[in-house]
């Protein structure tokens, strides 16, 4: 049986101790993460796959309605919270369920099943449909990034490029520069691969952002240069013969 990759974004301790516990009597979920905090779990949806995300509502700093809002293609919902008063909000942001704590297992299990038929309905209909142009228009034109105490949308098209630095990154745009605490791999995960492209260990770089390429470096149209590393200097040129660039 295919399991259900969920994670649970909760501030108390124990209703995530009691979510968790529900979440082991049920033999097709998996739980990947259980978070104490909404950044926690923005790291993992970005960089995850998660197919059913359950929240409370009230948090410190963000809160989980403001949570599902940052993401541009967030999973299923489904709300665990003590106040009745968020339920509208919740159900316009199409949660699968609306769960008043203190939860029983009955109830958690009957939104579990709300949840299992939609996401089994949307995996029959993705199996179905062949990939086509429109559906490609269709994705994601941006990403949230933490920046100090907030989400940063940022849009690929505004990118320059991307450096590494350790477990941090350097995103480089058209406007200002944004640090985050987030590692390559997890970016180049994130990023359209037909936009972006590895230049270095320590670099990604925005094809359109590329001016020119003289030996071993890059000019951007910044007129910064950035040296290109040798085990990559064949994928950029395959990728730019394809873009009709060289």
């Amino acid at each position: 049986m295919k399991k259900i990759r969920c994670i649970i974004v909760d501030d108390e301790p124990l209703s995530r101790e009691l979510l968790e516990s529900h979440i082991e009597r049920i033999p097709f979920l998996e739980l990947v993460k259980s978070c104490a905090d909404a950044f926690d779990a923005i790291d993992i949806l970005q960089t995850d796959t998660i197919e059913l995300l359950i929240t409370d509502i009230q948090m410190p700093r963000i809160n989980g309605l403001e949570l599902i809002k940052s993401l541009s293609n967030p999973p299923f919902l489904i709300f665990a919270t003590a106040f009745s008063n968020y339920a509208i909000e919740g159900y316009d942001l199409n949660a699968v369920d609306f769960l008043l704590k203190p939860i029983s297992f009955e109830r958690f299990l009957k939104a579990i099943n709300k949840a299992k038929k939609d996401i089994d309905q949307k995996v029959g209909e993705l199996a179905a449909a062949a990939p086509t142009p429109a559906s490609q228009a269709q994705l994601p034109q941006h990403l949230f990034v933490k920046d100090g105490h907030k989400l940063s949308k940022i849009l690929f098209e505004d990118i320059l490029y991307i450096e590494g630095m350790k477990d941090y990154i350097k995103i480089v745009t058209k406007q200002k520069n944004v640090v985050t605490y987030m590692r390559m791999k997890s970016i180049e995960e994130v990023l359209p691969e037909s936009q972006f492209v590895r230049i270095h260990k320590s670099y990604i770089i925005h094809l359109p952002s590329i001016k020119s390429v003289v030996g071993n470096s890059i000019e951007l149209v910044n007129n910064e240069s950035i040296i290109i590393s040798k085990q990559y200097k064949q994928m950029l040129i395959d990728r730019l013969n394809v873009a009709g660039k060289v």
